[in-house]
């Protein structure tokens, strides 16, 4: 597992990103989890990052980012969007690791959604059977609620909620009212959640536009040595300038 050392984005900070600040008093980062947390070597197997020395460079990178983004974002939660430039080039890998910098702080929750729905691999990567259902089971029937499709992934205060059944017409999904109204809950309803979407590469796919929408933030994934300048500067430029906080540089397919 490795990424660049130069992979700590360059941000621009946005000029108005202030959502109103939920309420403090709902808090889940203090929840204790005992039963089924990986150890470090399970994690690294995962290509997951942890606290041990192994890894430190890696973990200390991806620090470096959630870092970043805090400054960014104030004292608000928020909600983060990251895609590849093209495909293979490391946007999940990049996503959940992001997600597990942000649940080592013990003040924080962090939730990854799979909005992958063409090549989900977040369950897979994870080690999570959603045998329960996901994003997209939600979609179409929300009656059966959200809580059957959080799963926990072997590292406290990191949940996930895979992609659920295989579509093809993805930005139906995204571009619904319900789904809007989906991850305004989830991040509302409290105030130490911070919401990841791992979504699809830019290239070959309008999703990744449609769901910037629905983001505070924006990190695109360039492949070290696989992506051009010229396909970086078209990917980027999808985003609104005032949602984009940067790009990294990730080695790691």
């Amino acid at each position: 597992m490795s990424t660049h050392p130069n992979d700590v984005p360059s941000i621009h900070t946005p000029s108005s990103l202030e959502p109103t600040r939920p309420e403090t008093g709902h808090s889940i980062a203090r929840m204790r989890e005992t039963d089924g947390t990986l150890a470090p070597f399970q994690l690294e197997q995962r290509r997951m990052i942890h606290r041990e020395e192994s890894v430190r460079m890696q973990s200390d990178a991806f620090r470096g980012i959630r870092t970043r983004l805090l400054g960014l974002a104030g004292k608000q939660n928020f909600v983060t969007l990251v895609v590849s430039v093209s495909p293979r080039s490391g946007g999940s890998f990049v996503t959940r690791n992001l997600a597990a910098a942000f649940a080592f702080d013990e003040a924080k929750t962090s939730l990854l959604i799979d909005c992958n729905l063409r090549y989900p691999n977040q369950h897979k990567a994870m080690g999570v059977e959603p045998d329960t259902g996901g994003l997209i089971d939600f979609l179409e029937h929300p009656s059966i609620g959200v809580e059957p499709i959080l799963y926990r992934t072997g590292i406290p205060r990191l949940r996930l909620i895979p992609a659920g059944k295989s579509r093809e017409n993805s930005g139906e999904y995204f571009s619904s009212f319900r789904m809007r109204t989906v991850i305004d809950s989830l991040r509302s309803r409290y105030a130490d959640r911070y919401i990841f979407l791992d979504g699809p590469a830019v290239k070959g796919s309008p999703d990744a536009r449609i769901l910037s929408d629905l983001a505070d933030f924006v990190i695109v994934v360039a492949g070290y040595g696989r992506d051009t300048p010229g396909a970086i500067n078209q990917a980027v430029a999808n985003f609104e300038p005032d949602k984009l906080a940067g790009v990294v540089f990730n080695q790691t397919p």
